[in-house]
């Protein structure tokens, strides 16, 4: 059982809800804008892999990021995963994320 204190992704009939993802890769924060965007959504497919999903079958995705003024590195980051699928999405600047992070990508997908 996980010592977090919420689900990384949780099933509700044929939707899935994924919890903000951080741009971690083998416990590393990455700080690159372009780097950590692909990371992010990386660490989302493999939750939504683990579930009978994929990234084709995303509604919904928000962006929180630190700075928006790198929000087009951001975009064509994000393009080069989201080709033919293209979700509903909001992109929001905040003050801080967990960890420090620069992003973090949270999504709705369905089954």
């Amino acid at each position: 059982m996980s010592n977090l204190p919420y689900s990384p992704i949780v099933k509700h009939n044929d939707m899935l809800y994924v919890s903000g993802q951080l741009p971690l890769k083998n416990g590393n924060l990455l700080v690159d804008v372009h780097d950590a965007t692909i990371q992010c959504l990386l660490n989302i497919e493999k939750l939504l892999l683990e579930q009978g999903s994929s990234l084709e079958k995303v509604v919904k995705v928000t962006v929180f990021m630190t700075d928006l003024s790198k929000f087009e590195t951001m975009n064509v980051a994000y393009s080069s995963i989201f080709v033919n699928n293209k979700p509903a999405r909001s992109a929001i600047e905040v003050n801080r994320l967990p960890k420090g992070a620069i992003i973090e990508i949270e999504c709705i997908a369905y089954v």
